[in-house]
């Protein structure tokens, strides 16, 4: 989900105001249950929102007063629901008066986001379950996966170690490789 809303999200911690990335969860208790119950094809009245305010930090993405929100659940692989009360619901929980400083919104539901890139297989835009077994062997199974068989193309997408959910270490490791490869520097 993408937001516009009047002023800041009004957290009850203000801490949560000066991140980038909020995880809305609450217990580790809660979380699990939640996302246990999403991996079994069910969806969570309190599901676990991972909530991103980009203008907060680059005040180009907004108009003066404004701020972008961007947000996330996971749903059943394929789903295409809306859990997007779900997910404001939750944003309240933790931000009360949210939903009154929505000024504009915009929904994709998993078919959208296959449609919008066709590497979001049923909606994933993790490139596909990331297990123990995924975590070494995607895409390929090589020491340095972020070479392809072009030697001037390298990728560094979350479907390579060590995958979404770890902010720029893909890339991270893709230009290490880019690097030793091209300029011989070992980082």
């Amino acid at each position: 989900m993408d937001f516009i809303i009047d002023g800041e999200i009004p957290f009850l911690d203000e801490r949560c105001g000066d991140a980038a990335t909020v995880h809305l969860g609450n217990t580790y208790e809660e979380i699990a249950a939640a996302e246990s119950l999403t991996s079994k094809g069910g969806y969570p009245e309190k599901p676990f929102v991972m909530l991103a305010q980009q203008s907060k930090f680059d005040n180009s993405r907004a108009p003066a007063g404004k701020n972008t929100v961007w947000a996330y659940c996971h749903v059943p692989n394929g789903s295409i629901r809306d859990v997007s009360v779900a997910v404001e619901n939750q944003i309240e929980r933790f931000a009360p008066g949210f939903k009154e400083r929505i000024t504009a919104k915009s929904t994709m539901n998993t078919a959208q986001l296959e449609a919008y890139n066709p590497n979001y297989i049923g909606g994933d835009i993790n490139g596909g379950i990331i297990d123990i077994r995924q975590l070494f062997t995607r895409p390929t199974v090589q020491l340095r996966p972020y070479r392809t068989s072009n030697q001037q193309i390298y990728i560094c997408s979350s479907s390579t170690p060590p995958g979404g959910g770890v902010h720029g270490m893909c890339g991270y490791h893709a230009a290490k490789t880019v690097l030793k490869d091209r300029f011989n520097i070992l980082l």
